[in-house]
């Protein structure tokens, strides 16, 4: 069976940036991430190697000497595996643990009860 990369978080920005809007250059990328914190090109253009060498972005020539890069995996299995991996060590595999702490960590709204309340009949009606 192959082994599954997990990106790391840095790397999960990244990609976030790209499955927002590939293909992109590293200064596209950096630009994006550079608006909500604080991160040197040199920095971004290391770990889009990274993801690169991993498997996790694909890239082609772009204009003159930069390249474009452009997610090589999907956005949500991606998502799914970092979820899962998140539930395993953090709340030991146990879904219901983690609900118990998101709920316990605000008073969610009474549309938020509701919600709540309609997808666990979904599931039970399943």
């Amino acid at each position: 069976m192959a082994k599954i990369i997990k990106p790391s978080d840095a790397e999960t920005a990244i990609l976030q940036v790209l499955w927002n809007e590939q293909p992109c250059s590293v200064k596209t990328v950096h630009e994006r991430l550079g608006a909500t914190k604080d991160v040197g090109y040199t920095t971004t253009l290391k770990q889009m190697q990274r993801l690169l060498d991993k498997g996790l972005v694909s890239r082609e020539r772009g204009s003159g000497k930069s390249f474009l890069y452009t997610a090589a995996v999907g956005e949500t299995e991606t998502k799914q595996r970092l979820f899962s991996r998140f539930v395993e060590t953090a709340f030991e595999n146990s879904v219901s643990n983690l609900v118990m702490h998101a709920m316990s960590k605000g008073k969610p709204s009474d549309d938020e009860i509701a919600q709540i309340k309609k997808f666990i009949e979904d599931l039970e009606s399943k």
